[in-house]
């Protein structure tokens, strides 16, 4: 055999085409205590990868206050004076003591400015006590309305309720709070006379004032703790014209065109019932 007659073997390559796909895998891991090793779940620091891998979705935490939230309110409680020009002719300028009771509601306005609303509930204890049935008093005797009908002085005394609204704007430093504002009152005083029914004078009946007065208030408030304050403020109002009506007659008592002061010196204690 001849060496072109020789078998020749040749080489065959064969080619396989592989495609290689990466896979990622998220394991979760279980907290575990192992001879003292605190296990902890992984953390991914690429906030980028986080974002495209698990397609996370953060939510805000920034809570956006509410309507209401955004305001302060509560309740207060206190004592104070008050003295009326009107009655120092029968109470010899002695000053009366009361009480009061009231709810408040506030808003910061920016730069530790507020601005707040109140109202309140005073009860006045009586200086004086006039009672024609017991001593001659300053207005015992008959008075006559506009039409001639009889009326005789009973009893009066400056015991009464009062309902105040006030406007405030409070500036806060560190605990302190100074304010000034203007405000509201009505003095519910109550005088009686025995007043004619069918013609004969044996009724017993109030007249009363209903007037609004104009006044403004300033003062200072402490906070002691973020639930508690103590407030200290001077009231002034003007008193036009004061009157004692009644519907069912055409009768003044007061025919006075003078007007008089009204001023008040409170303490008080707020409560704070938002957070």
């Amino acid at each position: 055999m001849t060496w072109a007659q020789k078998t020749k073997v040749d080489t065959v390559f064969v080619y396989e085409k592989v495609i290689v796909y990466d896979t990622i895998y998220l394991e979760k891991a279980v907290k575990n205590r192992l001879n003292g090793v605190q296990i902890d779940l992984p953390t991914i620091k690429d906030q980028i990868v986080e974002n495209r891998i698990f397609k996370v979705k953060r939510k805000s935490t920034i809570r956006k206050k509410t309507f209401f939230q955004s305001f302060q309110y509560g309740i207060e409680g206190g004592i104070g004076f008050k003295n009326n020009s009107w009655a120092k002719d029968f109470n010899h300028n002695k000053q009366q003591f009361g009480q009061n009771l009231g709810i408040w509601i506030s808003r910061n306005v920016g730069s530790n400015v507020y601005l707040m609303v109140s109202a309140n509930i005073y009860h006045w204890n009586s200086t004086f006590d006039l009672d024609a049935n017991k001593e001659d008093t300053y207005l015992n005797g008959f008075y006559f309305t506009e039409d001639s009908q009889p009326l005789l002085f009973q009893r009066f005394n400056n015991k009464h309720f009062e309902y105040a609204a006030q406007f405030k704007v409070l500036y806060e430093c560190k605990k302190f709070r100074p304010f000034v504002g203007f405000a509201l009152n009505k003095n519910t005083y109550k005088m009686q006379f025995l007043v004619p029914e069918n013609k004969v004078l044996n009724k017993l009946d109030d007249f009363k004032s209903n007037q609004l007065n104009i006044g403004f208030s300033i003062g200072l408030q402490y906070v002691i703790s973020p639930k508690i304050a103590i407030t200290v403020d001077y009231q002034q109002y003007s008193i036009n014209k004061l009157s004692l009506k009644n519907s069912s007659f055409d009768f003044d008592i007061f025919k006075s065109n003078n007007t008089f002061a009204e001023r008040k010196l409170n303490l008080g204690i707020s409560y704070f019932i938002s957070k």
